[in-house]
């Protein structure tokens, strides 16, 4: 935010520095032995990468990347784009469900792209706990996929592949027992999901449309929430969040239409007092 053709208040705030500036949504986890992972990886990687030292190159190094590995939780160009901003390093590891690489490949070309430079292993995640790094196993991160009902992006209708599309991931640390859930992108709360709100210790939650018919403020003819894919804080997620007992609940995926990133707000202020934070750009914590 702002987005390059929009004109809403929250993107015209944006331009005159009166709510700050936001780039597209992306996760790095780290167990804290200098590797990091990343779940999706944005058009906005580059920045962000650069606004946050522990992902660059180390200072003994002419060139190399502490990034490990990058998890996509769909196909969407807004997670995925940032691969080819990677192509310039050392061989990627992705992990992704069958469905999503084959969308990636058959319609935007991801793996060709990256085969004639750096090239990339594949990995099918699990639905139960493995370990995200197989040379920290004890003491790092173990992670799983919750497979979600999304469905294939819009310009991947023609091919459109059986199998997962969407999917949540959660995070265990080996070392603490803490739990992260990751879900950026929800349909519907399905009863693995919901299993997963319920147990986690921390919370990074769609909040990508405060209500269903957002857009067609800006656009008469805009799809819904539910027909892009998500449910909304008004009507689902604020009383889901709200009765969990996770310690950390925020909101990440956040549309630049969305009303609770203007920290005056009405919405803002029936977020916060559900005791659930709106994320931003360089928000960290630990579990």
């Amino acid at each position: 935010m702002p987005q390059w053709n929009c004109a809403c208040p929250n993107c015209r705030d944006a331009r005159l520095g009166k709510i700050p500036r936001r780039t597209q949504s992306s996760v790095a986890i780290s167990s804290g032995n200098g590797k990091w992972f990343l779940v999706n990886a944005s058009p906005d990687l580059p920045f962000q990468i650069e606004a946050f030292s522990d992902l660059q190159p180390g200072k003994n190094l002419l060139r190399g990347t502490p990034i490990a590995g990058v998890l996509l939780t769909n196909a969407d160009l807004d997670h995925a784009l940032g691969l080819f901003c990677l192509r310039e390093g050392g061989r990627l590891k992705i992990i992704a469900p069958r469905a999503v690489r084959e969308v990636l490949t058959r319609s935007i070309g991801l793996d060709k792209v990256l085969n004639t430079f750096c090239g990339a292993d594949w990995h099918e995640p699990p639905t139960r706990f493995a370990p995200l790094d197989p040379e920290d196993e004890e003491r790092g991160l173990s992670y799983r996929m919750i497979p979600l009902a999304g469905k294939a992006p819009p310009f991947a209708k023609k091919i459109s592949p059986r199998g997962t599309h969407s999917v949540a991931y959660q995070f265990l640390d080996n070392r603490t027992g803490g739990l992260l859930l990751v879900a950026p992108d929800v349909c519907a709360v399905n009863k693995g999901l919901g299993e997963a709100l319920k147990n986690s210790d921390a919370i990074l939650f769609d909040g990508t449309f405060w209500s269903g018919d957002e857009l067609k403020g800006l656009k008469s003819t805009a799809r819904t929430a539910g027909e892009m894919g998500h449910v909304t804080i008004r009507d689902v997620s604020l009383e889901l969040l709200r009765k969990l007992p996770a310690r950390r609940k925020i909101y990440i995926h956040i549309n630049n239409t969305n009303p609770i990133l203007a920290a005056d707000s009405p919405e803002r202020a029936i977020v916060e007092s559900a005791k659930i934070e709106v994320g931003s750009d360089g928000l960290e914590f630990d579990l």
